[in-house]
């Protein structure tokens, strides 16, 4: 049951949150837009067309915005609430009341709970739902660029290489799959003039490709020379190709750090497949369990430099929270992004390890 403390605090903390959301992500989202407005216009098209792709760009990009900031924003939160309470006087009114100052920080920390289960939500269902969307750059916003795509590792170890691809058609020209055997080698190609997309009603995603002028060129058993011309080779006609390469996922591959916006369940399951690099995918998976924890430990930290009833000290206090919070906001970035040939956890996990101690030994000193 709620005191009226708590919902006096609670009160405060979502007014605050709010104003902290729209403040961070709207500075994001204009310093963005500064430097690649060029970008959005260098088409020519009219200023409908234009708002318009600056509106898709942007909303799916929200959630990784959100994902970046969502620690900083609920560090805000809290510390602008504790921090009026402080100034105003009314931490000294609740000590004088005979309620601990500890008490005043359990809806603070119950409130900082809830948002890491929203940033949970968000990487782990918002962003992957719109994951080929964030693939695309700032100038082909409704995905009209067609591109060469370079050799894709499919699930059953085969790499599909086109001439040309359209997202909006969903349409591959140039088809060429390379079939690998064990050892690597090449046993068989697969080559279309055109292939459309059909996707599967299969719960686990996945479709194939309607090949037009399909043919699949295989080597005879025993033969390990190329794939040229010789008498070798079985020539046979082929309809379809089944594959996990969607549209969608060509057009999630093309970004260079694609493996970020994929869940965790999906992460699991690419790394069964091979289809990328272990590496990058440990350091997406720790970085994502870490995320959360990491949005508690600088809420943690920020605290104990507020509950405090001495007023004229909270400018000094608030420096000295903004100066560990982001010392701490720089260490979690950087083992985050810290690329490395190493599938050690340890980059992701230190921010809690150091950070983590650090307010523990800061909560334990504050003079309820």
């Amino acid at each position: 049951m709620l005191s009226t403390l708590d919902r006096y605090v609670l009160r405060s903390l979502v007014i605050n949150y709010v104003l902290g959301l729209g403040t961070m992500l709207s500075l994001y989202i204009a310093l963005d837009m500064f430097v690649n407005m060029d970008e959005f216009t260098e088409h020519g098209y009219s200023l409908g067309t234009v708002l318009y792709n600056i509106a898709s760009y942007y909303w799916p990009n929200l959630f990784v915005y959100f994902k970046q900031l969502s620690g900083a924003i609920t560090l805000f939160a809290c510390a602008v609430t504790l921090a009026r309470m402080r100034k105003l006087n009314e931490l000294t009114a609740v000590l004088a009341s005979g309620v601990s100052l500890y008490r005043v920080a359990a809806p603070v920390l119950g409130f900082a709970l809830s948002t890491a289960i929203l940033l949970v939500v968000d990487t782990e269902v918002l962003i992957p739902s719109v994951a080929h969307r964030l693939a695309r750059a700032h100038d082909d916003i409704d995905g009209r660029r067609v591109y060469a795509v370079p050799f894709l590792r499919d699930v059953d170890g085969s790499l599909l290489s086109a001439a040309r691809f359209d997202p909006i058609k969903q349409e591959l020209e140039g088809l060429l799959v390379l079939y690998r055997d064990s050892r690597g080698d090449i046993s068989a190609t697969l080559e279309a003039e055109r292939a459309i997309w059909e996707p599967s009603d299969h719960p686990e995603g996945g479709g194939r490709w309607r090949l037009v002028r399909g043919q699949l060129i295989a080597r005879t058993t025993g033969q390990r020379s190329g794939l040229g011309p010789s008498n070798g080779q079985v020539v046979s006609e082929r309809s379809y190709y089944e594959s996990q390469l969607s549209p969608q996922v060509i057009e999630l591959r093309q970004s260079e750090g694609w493996v970020r916006f994929l869940s965790l369940a999906q992460l699991r399951d690419l790394q069964k497949t091979g289809v990328a690099s272990m590496a990058a995918i440990a350091q997406a998976r720790h970085g994502r369990q870490t995320a959360p924890m990491v949005s508690l430990v600088l809420v943690l930290l920020g605290v104990p430099f507020f509950l405090n009833r001495m007023p004229a000290q909270v400018l000094s206090d608030a420096t000295r929270c903004v100066a560990l919070c982001g010392l701490c906001y720089i260490v979690t970035i950087m083992g985050q992004t810290l690329r490395t040939e190493s599938i050690s956890p340890l980059p992701a996990w230190i921010p809690i390890f150091v950070f983590g101690t650090w307010a523990v030994v800061l909560i334990d000193r504050i003079r309820t």
